[in-house]
């Protein structure tokens, strides 16, 4: 129990040192598009921080495992440096006794994980999104600016030469709308004036002096229409998503609404094999904490002799490797080349058979030189 504790110890301050520079780092881009709404609808601090709160169940899900690997590699890698891997093995201590408290570490950030997962990202997400409507929704008048194309509504374009400021009058207005399939419409305006609609999330873009130039695409057909006033309808729904209406995207979807909707599909389409992505990655990725950590300790204990940068470089190599088969899996579950279960546990299995098979090398005191080998494989490919 002492060793136990001991080790167990040893992964907590690496562990929140790496969770607090990969939150750092994953929010940076967040921040990116939430200081957009910042500066284009003037909206409060207490917002900009909801907004990141609600960011961060998507981001503990992916950055734990990554924090658990570093945490259990720089453990072992300060007690094998410090030559306590030496003397615990000359004490009778075999390698497998130190996979007890990492077995247990793994296991209770695993569990946290797989409850951001299931519960923790479909809430962030669908707060996020009714957050950010309601900004949007609330403010939108200030987010309109002067010789810029907004794109806020879907499949309508439209642009604004100047705005009145006393007035919020429109003036030289031009549009371009392309929600109707069969044509392409091109709207021009001399003035044009942006109110709310009968409902919350529409709006109405009321144009006076204009023109209506309308292309059919299937007959080549044009039609060109003067008009003295005209109102474009505008759902602001389309622009940040149906927050409102409650329609949610597989991402957002609860663990028991993924399971109904996979069971109840007759047609596998690609709809289909995103919410089985999903369904798979609720389970997957948590589990990821256990096989990285399990390959950490065979790294972190046979480069006792070289550098600790050295070990952690062949650390981030893990990383890199697991993430890119995982990414492989993603995209070929989505198109349904490679069934989503094999894609997205596939990555855990490969990282987990390997810090088995290294740890079985380690305790019969036959570490394979991984870092030869790369010196070796560099050599070649150059």
């Amino acid at each position: 129990m002492i060793l136990n504790r001991y080790i167990f110890s040893e992964m907590i301050p690496p562990f929140v040192m790496n969770l607090l520079f990969f939150i750092f780092v994953f929010l940076m881009r967040q921040i990116l598009d939430i200081t957009n709404l910042i500066v284009n609808y003037q909206v409060g601090i207490s917002v900009f921080f909801l907004m990141l709160l609600f960011s961060l169940p998507y981001f503990f899900v992916y950055i734990i495992p990554m924090s658990v690997m570093m945490a259990v590699l720089l453990a072992f890698l300060r007690m094998s440096n410090d030559n306590e891997i030496i003397a615990l093995k000359a004490g009778g201590i075999s390698a497998y006794r130190f996979m007890l408290p990492v077995l247990v570490f793994g296991l209770i950030c695993a569990l946290f994980t797989g409850f951001m997962a299931v519960y923790g990202m479909p809430w962030g997400r669908m707060a996020y999104k009714q957050l950010a409507f309601e900004v949007v929704r609330s403010n939108f008048n200030l987010g309109l600016k002067e010789r810029r194309f907004n794109d806020s509504f879907e499949g309508v374009m439209f642009y604004v030469n100047k705005i009145d400021p006393a007035t919020g009058m429109l003036m030289d207005v031009f549009i371009d709308d392309h929600r109707n399939e069969g044509a392409r419409i091109a709207v021009t305006a001399a003035t044009g004036f942006l109110f709310q609609g009968e409902k919350d999330e529409t709006f109405n873009l009321r144009l006076r002096d204009g023109v209506i130039n309308q292309v059919g695409l299937a007959d080549r057909s044009a039609h060109l229409i003067r008009f003295d006033t005209y109102d474009l309808k505008l759902d602001l729904n389309n622009a940040v998503g149906s927050a409102r209406a409650g329609v949610r995207n597989e991402k957002e979807m609860s663990l028991s609404e993924l399971t109904a909707y996979i069971e109840a599909a007759t047609d596998h389409n690609k709809r289909y094999y995103s919410a089985l992505i999903e369904f798979h990655r609720k389970f997957s990725i948590p589990f990821a904490c256990i096989s990285l950590a399990v390959l950490a300790v065979p790294l972190g204990i046979q480069t006792q002799t070289t550098r600790r940068s050295a070990g952690m470089g062949i650390g981030l190599v893990a990383f890199l490797v697991y993430y890119l088969m995982l990414s492989a899996g993603l995209v070929l579950g989505e198109t349904g080349n490679v069934p989503p279960v094999i894609g997205l546990w596939a990555p855990n299995f490969i990282m987990g058979g390997a810090g088995v098979w290294l740890l079985i090398r380690n305790a019969d005191d036959r570490p394979p030189d991984i870092l030869s080998f790369l010196r070796r494989f560099k050599k070649e490919s150059s």
